[in-house]
């Protein structure tokens, strides 16, 4: 696996013989796993410092939902839900803070606050200011692939080529932003398991992580608790299981394995503690003779 050294600020983080682990926080209302959960500050903020504790390398900050279907919020309600935990958080961890947004003006008001990477799901394609935020401010960003907007990303989502549609994705989204002032060193992609793919694409962008390492950026995946892990593990009476369960948390560690493997470099996920085991031991085997 071809390693990264992220330099930017304050921070660094070195990709590739040790995964990283990104910590969600979500302070939403709505999405599908822990909505409502940390939606108070203070309760907010005391999730952020455990997953911090727990052993994450990044905390990924979102304001608003983007579960399937799910529908926008403003920028204003955006910011008023991310930046106060943004504020106390960075004054207390020192690990980066990414915020999940797709709204520039959110970016810029939760860097003003604490954070140092943007974690934008439209790879900067929502919001034409969001690129010159990101150079403006000299930090890293991850890209992601879907397909539409969360409001019609899972209305039968359909390829020719996968892996081969996907790749072009990104190679025209890394050039667009470099040439909008982004560093190439500081440009992350995710493959966006869930927005705008079927269960069995999940699967099979997993499998062929390793297809995107040409592209010759940090590799970031997010499998946890999606829809995808749930089904599989439906009982025999068909009935959903929870996104918290035991059950769907050993899945999605089973997941984080494979993407591992087969090249992720940063892994985005709820439970920081049981993650640590599961890549300190896979680490150990990729990296082994």
């Amino acid at each position: 696996m071809k390693n990264f050294n992220l330099a930017w600020g304050n921070h660094r983080l070195d990709l590739g013989r040790r995964t990283c682990i990104m910590g969600v926080l979500n302070v939403t209302p709505d999405s599908f796993s822990d909505g409502g959960e940390f939606f108070t500050l203070d309760d907010a903020v005391t999730q952020g410092y455990r997953l911090f504790k727990d052993g994450a390398d990044v905390l990924d900050i979102g304001g608003e939902s983007t579960r399937p279907f799910s529908d926008a919020i403003s920028v204003e309600e955006e910011i008023q839900r991310v930046v106060p935990v943004i504020e106390r958080l960075s004054k207390r961890i020192s690990i980066p803070i990414s915020i999940d947004t797709t709204k520039a003006d959110v970016a810029e008001h939760a860097i003003k606050a604490g954070a140092s990477m943007i974690n934008d799901i439209s790879s900067l394609r929502f919001d034409p200011k969001m690129a010159d935020v990101a150079a403006d401010y000299g930090v890293p960003v991850i890209l992601m692939h879907m397909l539409g907007n969360p409001k019609t990303m899972q209305v039968e989502p359909k390829y020719d080529d996968l892996v081969g549609q996907i790749k072009a994705f990104f190679e025209n989204e890394i050039d667009l932003a470099e040439q909008k002032g982004i560093s190439k060193s500081k440009i992350i992609i995710d493959p966006g398991i869930g927005f705008g793919k079927t269960f069995d694409h999940n699967l099979s962008l997993i499998k062929n992580l390793h297809e995107f390492k040409t592209l010759n950026v940090p590799i970031l995946i997010g499998t946890s608790r999606k829809a995808f892990i749930r089904d599989l593990l439906k009982d025999e009476t068909q009935k959903d299981v929870h996104p918290q369960s035991r059950i769907v948390e050993t899945g999605t560690q089973a997941s984080v394995a494979a993407a591992v493997l087969n090249g992720a470099h940063i892994v985005r996920i709820h439970d920081v503690a049981s993650t640590r085991i599961t890549v300190k031991i896979i680490d150990a085997i990729r990296n082994g003779q």
